[in-house]
């Protein structure tokens, strides 16, 4: 039976995993998720299609199609990740995946705002400790635990200072990355305002 996709909400302080290793420099959107999938009405199949023309050409050597990562929650890149054409279709088609944060030495600017909106935090190290840590998860299982508040990542024998946006830690950990959920919560202070427009009578309530 396949699990439920639930997507993150809320505060986001802890998150742990499997790491997953992608080498290269200046993956872009299009090869996350190919152009011929945008056509979908929603985001909901676009996990099954992640990386597809790259695992076609790998034959099942790509790493999203090995076995061993299967459960991998934890994506670890090389530099100007997500550069290319600005589909927010990418870092939905990771997340569905089951990708729930990324570790790189850059990022490109609108896929990593796409990925803050929908509750993926991008972590930055230096191009040294990404290639480590990619040199060890091609021969050893690696699980991280990252602590949003500190900007650390802990394994047994290994504790990394993660880099990442002030105002993008400060989102994840008072919840404000989730929009939708930010609304709800102000469910009162939103109807005060709609009652005192003077052009808006608001009587019914937010669902």
């Amino acid at each position: 039976m396949e699990s439920v996709f639930t997507p993150p909400i809320g505060k986001i302080s802890h998150i742990s995993g499997k790491c997953i290793s992608l080498n290269g420099n200046d993956i872009d959107t299009d090869r996350i998720i190919p152009a011929r999938f945008l056509k979908c009405v929603n985001f909901d199949s676009l996990g099954e299609s992640v990386f597809e023309d790259d695992r076609k050409t790998l034959k099942g050597r790509h790493p999203f199609d090995l076995e061993e990562n299967k459960d991998a929650t934890i994506l670890v890149v090389n530099s100007n990740f997500g550069c290319g054409s600005s589909r927010e279709h990418a870092p939905q088609a990771l997340m569905r995946w089951g990708i729930k944060a990324i570790i790189g030495e850059s990022f490109a600017d609108i896929f990593y705002s796409n990925c803050i909106a929908i509750g993926i935090p991008c972590f930055t190290l230096s191009k040294k400790l990404i290639q480590e840590i990619q040199n060890y998860i091609d021969n050893k299982f690696l699980f991280l635990e990252i602590d949003m508040k500190n900007s650390l990542a802990k394994t047994k024998d290994l504790i990394l200072n993660l880099e990442i946006k002030e105002s993008s830690r400060k989102m994840f950990l008072s919840g404000e990355w989730d929009a939708t959920s930010t609304l709800l919560e102000n469910e009162n202070l939103i109807e005060n305002k709609f009652n005192q427009l003077p052009y808006i009578k608001f009587n019914s309530h937010l669902t």
